[in-house]
């Protein structure tokens, strides 16, 4: 769609207006803005929170849920990243309560925290709903019979024992101290616009 040198023109003028904050107030109350949440955020840990806390968490329901594939440890990420944004919903509701703001306002901030908490709990729930189906559907499969190739002394597997879990890009970083897990690249900075 081709538009008119006048309109082209009003265009330019009208982003001159729209230049962002410019006074500190204004940068602190946007700084966040860009921030993404969940699975594919780059920055899940922010400026204020431990990351080591957030690994615990990771390692808790890692250990709990025992992924043994890429489709089960995303599950089992999707848990950690909305308990662990559930966290963060509880310290700002806090931090609404505590605020010095009209209660209208306050009221209209707890209903928004409300509505993100109920979607957070959800998704925790549906992860770990789709975890368990997954994990039920493949310990129901039956297990390939190997069968010993001429020559090949027989395989001796102890009682008890399970096979290591399947080597895939994402298990390198889980296992060697979670470096590579989404939730833990930098950490976001306040925008310094």
């Amino acid at each position: 769609m081709v538009i008119s040198d006048k309109q082209q023109e009003a265009n330019r003028q009208n982003a001159q207006h729209s230049t962002g904050p410019n006074t500190p107030e204004g940068k602190a109350a946007v700084r966040l803005n860009a921030l993404k949440y969940g699975l594919r955020a780059r920055d899940l840990i922010i400026f204020d929170e431990d990351p080591e806390e957030y690994k615990q968490l990771w390692s808790d329901l890692e250990a709990e849920w025992q992924p043994q594939n890429r489709t089960e440890r995303l599950q089992v990420e999707q848990m950690s990243t909305s308990q662990w944004l559930l966290a963060r919903t509880a310290r700002g509701e806090s931090r609404i309560y505590q605020a010095d703001i009209p209660i209208e306002r306050q009221f209209a901030l707890l209903d928004r925290v409300a509505a993100q908490r109920t979607r957070l709990e959800r998704s925790y729930s549906a992860a770990m709903r789709q975890l368990e189906h997954i994990q039920q559907k493949r310990q129901a499969q039956p297990q390939p019979v190997q069968t010993p190739q001429p020559g090949a002394a027989p395989v001796q597997t102890p009682a008890g024992a399970s096979a290591p879990p399947p080597d895939y890009p994402m298990s390198d970083g889980m296992s060697k101290g979670t470096e590579d897990h989404p939730g833990f690249c930098s950490p976001a900075s306040p925008d310094s616009r």
